[in-house]
């Protein structure tokens, strides 16, 4: 079988949002809204890049591809979780918001001083209280990273889900 782009893309993502010390290093609490939020922060970023590149149809068409896939994920995980219709449906219009404030709030992220940043965050991720204080930075540093990784990549490479984000 063979893995679209925006497939491939998708694992990519979800790779980075259940990397293991996401939720041992930064602390960030191991939770099916957290990972959810996980996934739209990793994507903002790259839908942010390839919006400052691209205008034409085929990167409109593959945001709104990958768009779609996200959240038919999304809700497939739902249902197999067991929840029902009208829970399903009442979440996934929660999620279309969150993710459009992420992406809001994602256009301006390298802009932000570190006191916004983690205030981004921690609107978006729940922090084990024990270490919350204490990983700030680290958490910064990791998505400050991840910012310069997208804007560094190619719109191609997004593209062809290319994404070989490795943080030290």
């Amino acid at each position: 079988m063979n893995e679209s782009q925006e497939d491939k893309l998708y694992n990519k993502l979800l790779s980075l949002s259940r990397n293991k010390f996401l939720y041992t290093e930064f602390a960030i609490e191991d939770t099916f809204q957290n990972r959810i939020n996980l996934i739209f922060i990793h994507s903002a970023f790259l839908f942010i890049k390839i919006k400052q590149e691209k205008h034409d149809n085929f990167y409109k068409d593959f945001y709104q591809k990958m768009f779609d896939l996200i959240f038919k994920r999304i809700e497939q995980n739902m249902r197999e979780i067991g929840w029902g219709d009208v829970t399903v449906n009442k979440n996934m219009k929660y999620l279309v918001r969150i993710y459009y404030d992420i992406l809001l709030n994602s256009e301006k992220y390298n802009e932000k001083d570190n006191s916004l940043k983690i205030q981004f965050l921690n609107k978006y991720l729940t922090i084990n209280i024990d270490k919350k204080t204490n990983n700030n930075e680290i958490l910064i540093n990791y998505f400050d990273k991840y910012w310069s990784f997208c804007i560094d990549l190619s719109s191609n490479n997004v593209i062809k889900g290319d994404l070989n984000f490795n943080y030290e």
